[in-house]
């Protein structure tokens, strides 16, 4: 993506740096993270200064690999083993990020310049298969649609190009007329702050609404398709993704709206066999009680918006059963919501 004319990813490594978009700051501040160690990039991870499921992969993929070039001490087996452990308990939800560090680590075992290497090839999938997800995608919009967006699934989430979003960018680019309804996204807004600051800055028509408007635009049919991101998708088509999912899904299945999880291959778990199963990850139920922003000088804030002394539950996905999902956009193509499909498109996967 471009920003201020300059190309940019959502994450890369160089030497034994890694190198991030410091999310939490943004749409206020465009500001480049960097981590000198792995630990450091965990926290990045945890922190959400770098999120959404490609990108979480990559940067824990990068993480994996700072550990076996960092870790040069007789113990060095025992240190990798817990820093592996260490970088899969940041975000235990997402999918991509266990694909990512167990295909890093197993590359460690041959030395640390394969983990670098493998860490790099699992950032290139993800951009590749982002692209491949966009081209798909769009193909479903006709000259004019409307869609409905929840959290951010876009160029952000991902190394590259994103999935839920890659479509509506790639159709605005063939000549369609695409307009987009932003979920705000509590508690983090990353609709609002995210999903928002990436449309604007490609000039694609949008507006922010609150996450209980949705019922009301689908009744009034202002709404032609539900696209959405994911984190995990178990072995029957269950997806697991941002707080809130589950409830664009069985409003879409009540109004007879399309409703699509973008995602790639990576982030389908076939060990995982519904989800029920899917761990869900609790966040500080801070990020309910308070918002961040601006002051008046331009500085960010932090601003209690609720009661005091009233405490917050704040999981932060939900499960969509299969049966809500109309299907499956992927770097393979648009495949249907049960175990046969996607078996049949993750086989080659096992070879």
């Amino acid at each position: 993506m471009l920003v201020e004319g300059k190309s940019y990813q959502t994450v890369w490594m160089e030497g034994s740096s890694v190198f991030l978009i410091q999310q939490n700051l943004l749409p206020f501040e465009f500001k480049i993270h960097e981590c000198k160690t792995y630990w450091e990039t965990c926290m990045a991870i945890t922190d959400m200064v770098v999120r959404g499921a490609g990108a979480i992969g990559a940067a824990a993929g990068y993480a994996m690999a700072q550990a076996f070039l960092l870790s040069q001490s007789k113990e060095k087996s025992v240190l990798i083993r817990e820093a592996k452990q260490d970088i899969e308990h940041t975000r235990p939800t997402a999918k991509n990020l266990f694909y990512a560090v167990d295909r890093v680590y197993k590359a460690g075992l041959v030395s640390p310049e394969n983990a670098v290497m493998e860490a790099h090839k699992v950032a290139l999938e993800d951009m590749e298969s982002s692209r491949s997800i966009g081209k798909y995608g769009s193909g479903l919009f006709k000259s004019k649609t409307n869609v409905l967006t929840h959290c951010n699934a876009g160029w952000l989430a991902f190394v590259d190009y994103g999935t839920a979003l890659a479509p509506v960018y790639l159709a605005k680019r063939q000549g369609k007329e695409v307009f987009v309804y932003v979920d705000e996204t509590r508690p983090r807004g990353q609709g609002a702050r995210l999903t928002a600051w990436e449309l604007k800055n490609d000039e694609i028509p949008h507006v922010i609404i609150p996450d209980n408007a949705a019922a009301s635009l689908m009744a009034q049919k202002k709404i032609d398709m539900v696209i959405v991101g994911a984190d995990r998708i178990a072995a029957n088509g269950d997806t697991a993704n941002k707080i809130g999912t589950l409830g664009r899904a069985i409003l879409a299945k009540e109004f007879g709206i399309p409703f699509y999880v973008a995602a790639p291959s990576s982030t389908f778990d076939l060990d995982c066999p519904n989800g029920k199963e899917i761990p869900i990850e609790e966040r500080s139920q801070d990020e309910v009680l308070y918002q961040t922003g601006p002051d008046v000088n331009g500085n960010l804030v932090k601003v209690m918006v609720t009661s005091p002394g009233s405490e917050a539950l704040n999981p932060a996905f939900d499960v969509t059963p299969a049966k809500y999902i109309t299907g499956f956009i992927t770097e393979k193509g648009i495949i249907k919501p049960h175990f046969q499909s996607i078996r049949k498109m993750m086989t080659p996967l096992s070879l």
